[in-house]
């Protein structure tokens, strides 16, 4: 085989359709190159060595190439799905950049035939990273757009889950597919997703969270309006309700919308325990969160203002702890949770060894130390660590990242004010929360009060109790099931 790379010779200008050539032999990983079957009628090749695939280059494709075969019987001939001939530029350079080869009998020809040997070499499909469980389904997605899809379509094996395929990102040509329930979801939650995707103007979609932060409803707002899961089985379940999923190519996370609160607090593992037990994980989410937020803005406003709030044997060990720290409560519980910030942060950051070491031995032996140098109390760090592990109780990544920044601005305001900034802080979260919207639907899932709405919202309901899907989404299959689920009898007595 004679080869003749871009940087080396020049390329035929007699076609106009020639002009992709000349575009894509500036970069150094370009081949074109042709047979030596027949010195006067070879095959010209064009591709990308670094987006193919070699083994099935070698191995299916040019055994093939015979001088005496047309590119019609060629095509007949090459045991690869993905083959279509064309005679436009535009075509046929996306499908070099997307791993195609380009065949032509001659350097001059305009008709190209085409043949997908993309390298498909991904990482092997393993457990959630960022949301793994104790029991229940142990598969999650990775990088490869198909591959996810393909996840998805085994748990859900019906010919109503649809897929519309797209492509974002002026520079990246990023693959977005939209996945939904025909027949269940609702079509303008639908429509409104496409859209917003197309409208899309930006060079470079690198991740599925760029854009759920560009097709909120208020992408201001701290409160992700969205999930982002790595999950196989919250998507199958949010699809079933009527949800709508974008996937992108690139990224292991698959984006749900839309959403609302209580979702943040919702483990799929809840699904896989006795209701009760189910309920009682959940409920402790939600008094953990509060405690995350609350519990170091309550010690500085107390400790600043509220003395006579606190037990006089406890306002005695609180004021021995705090004896020989020169700062004020303020002061001390913000250079402490600005310090965990900073452990947890440098933990993330550090090799996957190293930052575990740190994360543990760092925050224990960093906070002895604080403790004896006098800089905190050791009340305010006991609280402190609750309040940091209350905080990664939730499921959902970014909602615990939310809470842990929310402390900061209480903080600060139950310095000025006391319990009432405290207080004050709660009440503008909760306006924010009532006027905030996801697709249009109340991030709220509450508000308006639905009955059916609490199935499975504060608590979960038996699944015989569990009949109709969230109507916040407007689905258009009101019931969860065609028949009526009813609970089994008790088994009478054996000697009966």
């Amino acid at each position: 085989m004679k080869t003749r790379n871009g940087d080396n010779e020049k390329t035929p200008q007699n076609s106009s359709n020639q002009n992709w050539l000349e575009r894509l032999s500036k970069s150094n990983d370009f081949v074109y190159e042709h047979t030596s079957l027949k010195e006067n009628e070879p095959f010209w090749l064009s591709y990308y060595r670094t987006l193919i695939s070699s083994d099935i280059l070698h191995k299916d494709v040019l055994p093939f190439l015979q001088d005496r075969l047309s590119l019609e019987e060629l095509k007949s001939k090459i045991p690869v799905q993905e083959i279509v001939f064309t005679k436009d530029s535009d075509t046929i350079v996306q499908s070099i950049l997307n791993g195609a080869i380009v065949i032509q009998k001659h350097p001059f020809d305009e008709e190209c035939l085409i043949i997908n040997i993309a390298n498909t070499k991904f990482r092997d499909i393993s457990v959630p990273l960022m949301e793994s469980s104790a029991v229940g389904p142990q598969v999650g997605f990775i990088e490869e757009l198909d591959t996810n899809i393909n996840l998805i379509r085994k748990r859900l094996p019906v010919p109503e889950l649809l897929v519309e395929e797209m492509k974002v990102g002026e520079l990246s040509k990023t693959r977005v597919a939209v996945l939904y329930m025909d027949g269940i979801a609702d079509p303008e939650n639908v429509n409104t997703v496409i859209q917003r995707i197309k409208d899309l103007q930006y060079d470079h979609i690198q991740d599925s969270s760029y854009i759920a932060s560009m097709i909120e409803d208020n992408s201001n707002s701290l409160f992700p309006q969205s999930i982002s899961t790595e999950r196989t089985d919250r998507v199958a379940a949010g699809l079933t309700e009527g949800k709508i999923i974008i996937a992108v190519d690139g990224s292991p996370n698959l984006v749900i919308l839309p959403v609302t609160l209580m979702e943040s607090f919702i483990a799929m593992e809840d699904y896989s325990y006795s209701w009760i037990i189910g309920n009682f994980f959940r409920l402790m989410r939600l008094l953990s969160i509060f405690i995350s937020g609350m519990v170091t803005p309550m010690y500085v406003a107390i400790m600043t203002y509220h003395y006579e709030l606190i037990p006089a044997r406890l306002l005695e060990t609180l004021v021995g702890s705090r004896a020989s720290v020169p700062f004020p409560p303020f002061l001390e519980a913000l250079f402490l949770e600005l310090m965990i910030e900073m452990v947890k942060e440098a933990g993330i950051r550090l090799p996957f060894k190293i930052g575990q070491s740190l994360g543990v031995v760092g925050g224990i032996v960093i906070g002895q130390a604080v403790v004896e140098a006098g800089l905190t109390s050791n009340v305010l760090l006991i609280l402190v660590g609750l309040g940091t592990l209350a905080s990664y109780t939730s499921p959902i990544y970014k909602f615990s990242n939310t809470i842990r920044f929310l402390k900061f601005p209480t903080i600060f305001l139950a310095q000025w004010f006391g319990l009432f900034g405290v207080f004050l802080s709660f009440q503008f979260i909760q306006v924010h929360l009532l006027r905030l919207t996801s697709l249009g639907r109340p991030y709220i899932s509450q508000y308006p009060i639905r009955i059916t709405s609490f199935q499975d919202l504060w608590v979960r309901l038996p699944f015989s109790m569990q009949k109709e899907n969230p109507k916040n989404l407007r689905p258009q299959k009101k019931s969860k099931s065609t028949g009526t689920v009813k609970t089994p009898e008790p088994m009478n007595d054996f000697y009966e």
